[in-house]
Order: structure tokens, then sequence, then C-alpha cells
């Protein structure tokens, strides 16, 4: 098995906090985005997309999207349960998870898709989209702070998860955007601080 990772991008950095957070090895290509190394005839071949992360199997197989590699891996590594351990729980990190993507990263990411040098060649930026997503990312963490006023350390529950790892991806995004966790308010903090102090941070 091998991970084509894609350097500095989010959701490569997904699969890798997960293999982190497994303690598992998975052999590892890094590809220079940057230089279009994803975008070279051998890559093309196995995601015609031009994405990454994909793992490719020993048999050939190629796996791509960072949660369906997670699935994977989960799969093959139950321990510890990155996506729920009974069927309430994988319910919750799977609607959670969701959550993050739909209602955080993909307003966060529509800043990046619109304003970034990397896109501009790869789709039609729209400065419009960009403005309103900035505006719209306050409100965005206003609503996750009220959702974490429970008092529950991560998002689906009392225990870490996947949706907590696509968290992390999203805040550090944020920062790159200009709409990181404002410091304000409190719950949303904590719970990006507790993220932080996790050693899978750094993968």
């Amino acid at each position: 098995m091998k991970l084509y990772n894609g350097i500095g991008a989010p959701n490569p950095r997904k699969v890798r906090i997960f293999i982190a957070e497994k303690g598992i090895d998975v052999p590892r290509v890094d590809l220079d985005l940057q230089a279009g190394a994803a975008r070279t005839p051998d890559f093309l071949a196995k995601n015609a997309l031009g994405g990454t992360p994909i793992i490719e199997l020993d048999d050939g197989t190629v796996i791509t999207e960072s949660v369906a590699i997670c699935r994977y891996l989960e799969d093959l590594h139950p321990t510890p349960p990155l996506f729920g351990s009974d069927v309430v729980s994988r319910a919750k990190v799977e609607m959670w998870n969701r959550r993050m993507e739909i209602e955080v990263m993909n307003v966060c990411g529509a800043i990046a898709l619109h304003t970034f040098e990397f896109f501009k060649t790869r789709l039609t930026q729209i400065p419009a989209v960009a403005e309103a997503s900035k505006a719209r990312m306050p409100q965005v963490w206003a609503w996750l702070d009220k959702e974490l006023s429970d008092g529950r350390p991560y998002l689906a529950g009392d225990s870490f998860s996947m949706a907590d790892i696509t968290g992390m991806c999203t805040t550090k995004l944020a920062e790159f955007t200009g709409t990181p966790v404002p410091d304000d308010l409190s719950h949303v903090s904590a719970w990006n601080a507790r993220l932080r102090d996790r050693p899978s941070w750094e993968a």
C-alpha cells in the first residue's frame, strides 16, 4: 500500500492525521502540487480528477477521497475507533463530519478556491463568492460555538473522532484564508486548542 500525499493541501492532511492517530505506518509518496505533480499523465492514470490523497493497494487498486481512505484504514486497524464504536456513535460521527465539511470547511474552502493563486488556472474565480464566504465565516463559528456550549470535549461527544480530524484541517485552512476561530468564542476556542494539543496536529 502507498499513500500519495499532496503537500500543503487539507484533504491529504486528514489522512496523515488519521494515520498518526492510529499509530500505523503507511509508505508515502509526497507530491509537490504547486509543481503540478498531480497533473502528470502517470498520476492522472491513477486519479483522472487529479486530486490528492489517494492510496494504491498492492494489487493496483486505487482508492481516492480522504474519508473513503480513512474508512478503509479503519477497517484494517479498528483500534482506536475513529468512526464510532456503536450504532449511535457511528451515526453521530457521520453527522458531525458532514456538518463540519458542509457548514464550515466548504465555506472556508470557497475563499481559497476563489482567491488563491494556485486555483487561478484550475477554475473560474469569482471574487464575490470569496467575499460572501468570508462574510459568512463569523456566523459559522458562532453556530459551532453554540453547538459546543453543552460542554462536550469533541464534536461527536466524549471521544475524538474523524469529525474532529476534519475540524483540525478546517481550522488550519481558516488561518490561511484569514478567517480563524475567534478568540471571544470560548467553546469553539477550547475545542480548537484541545485539538492542537494532540501529537497528530503535526502530522
